[in-house]
């Protein structure tokens, strides 16, 4: 199988796997506990059908989006994924690329193996940096200064990953950043001969925006989980990040938002936009997806502040779903990680332009020539 063969995430999953070592791949597909969640994300799509209007004037077509403050020319963007080097050895920058290419936005992890300042300068289209709490509180206040001199256009605040969750195949895998070389994976590294070569050769792994504050960025051996436990703040309230949304003055969301009440908070707090997301299932096992949980959000604080879907999303018909439900927009994660190890910037361009195609062609089959026609109306729900 080739790039040139991938149509869909599955396709490219299906790649990711042949061409990744085995605690690469699995850090990118795994989930919480028994993966119940992970596995509900997508699941919960196919509970909701999509009810076709015929003979509309179809001879032009809107996709565009504004979200964040920013105009994106169709209605998904990537999310932020930590340490993308170890996927790619052009990690970050590919996709930052490849998502100024296809005319969205790129979002940076506070945890990424490339700085603020390189993608910042890398395009100029919209980018928006997630920040993690850390235990030193002066990073978060650097980094907000730091995306100010580079450019960034939004910021957002994840608030679902105070501890780690129990990715058991991590644990399986021995999954640990940088990747451990030992007897036990080291078959598995030299199956993927061209992996290692590129992580060996590429410049030395590092978590980029940290690195020079905390030791475990710096290239030290650490478990992921253990990385998070150690060094993520659990003290955090609604005040912390309100001064959060102060300290930036620029459009701000806040992201890991599951509950009607949160996100009512968010609305108090003057966040811009909630992400409603569970961490792609990889934080608490059993908790409902967010396309289960988007209606009663939408209905509560839908007029008041941007409403974005992050989680699940596969397909074409998943993005029209979840917007007619009432998101703003939607984010993806995992569909372009396996495009991104598939083939770095060209797959993750492939992917990003046939999830478009898909959203394109099914924008006509359903009688609408504009995002702004799709709502409840245009759903079946059980």
């Amino acid at each position: 199988m080739r790039i040139k063969d991938c149509n869909n995430t599955a396709d490219f999953r299906k790649l990711a796997k042949k061409r990744l070592p085995a605690p690469l791949f699995h850090y990118i597909d795994g989930g919480a506990d028994d993966e119940v969640t992970l596995r509900r994300n997508t699941e919960a799509f196919n509970d909701v059908r999509l009810i076709p209007n015929a003979l509309a004037d179809l001879s032009s077509m809107n996709l565009a989006v504004n979200v964040l403050g920013q105009d994106i020319d169709w209605p998904v963007f990537c999310a932020p994924t930590g340490m993308s080097r170890l996927f790619h050895h052009e990690g970050e920058r590919a996709v930052c690329r490849a998502a100024y290419q296809q005319k969205t936005m790129y979002s940076l992890s506070t945890v990424s193996t490339v700085s603020i300042e390189e993608i910042g300068a890398l395009t100029p289209g919209p980018k928006c940096f997630q920040i993690y709490i850390h235990k030193d509180r002066a990073l978060s206040y650097e980094f907000i200064e730091r995306c100010k001199a580079a450019k960034f256009t939004s910021l957002c605040l994840t608030v679902d990953t105070l501890v780690a969750g129990n990715r058991e195949r991590d644990l399986v895998t021995g999954m640990s950043i940088p990747p451990k070389f030992t007897l036990s994976s080291m078959l598995s590294f030299m199956l993927h001969p061209n992996w290692a070569l590129h992580y060996l050769t590429s410049e030395k792994f590092q978590l980029a925006n940290v690195s020079g504050h905390i030791d475990d960025g710096t290239g030290k051996l650490i478990s992921v989980m253990n990385y998070i436990n150690k060094q993520f703040d659990r003290s955090i309230t609604w005040k912390d990040a309100e001064q959060v949304i102060q300290a930036w003055g620029g459009p701000f969301a806040i992201k890991g938002v599951m509950s009607v009440e949160d996100a009512q908070r968010a609305v108090d707090v003057g966040a811009s936009a909630i992400m409603i997301s569970n961490h792609g299932g990889r934080q608490l096992d059993g908790a409902t997806a967010p396309f289960d949980q988007l209606p009663a959000i939408v209905d509560a604080v839908g007029d008041k502040i941007e409403v974005i879907l992050d989680g699940g999303v596969r397909r074409g018909t998943h993005v029209l779903k979840a917007l007619a439900m009432g998101a703003k927009a939607c984010m993806i994660g995992r569909g372009y990680l396996y495009a991104l190890a598939a083939g770095g910037q060209p797959g993750v361009e492939r992917a990003l332009a046939r999830l478009r195609q898909e959203i394109e062609r099914d924008m006509i089959l359903m009688g609408c020539s504009s995002i702004a026609e799709l709502d409840r109306s245009r759903l079946y729900i059980d």
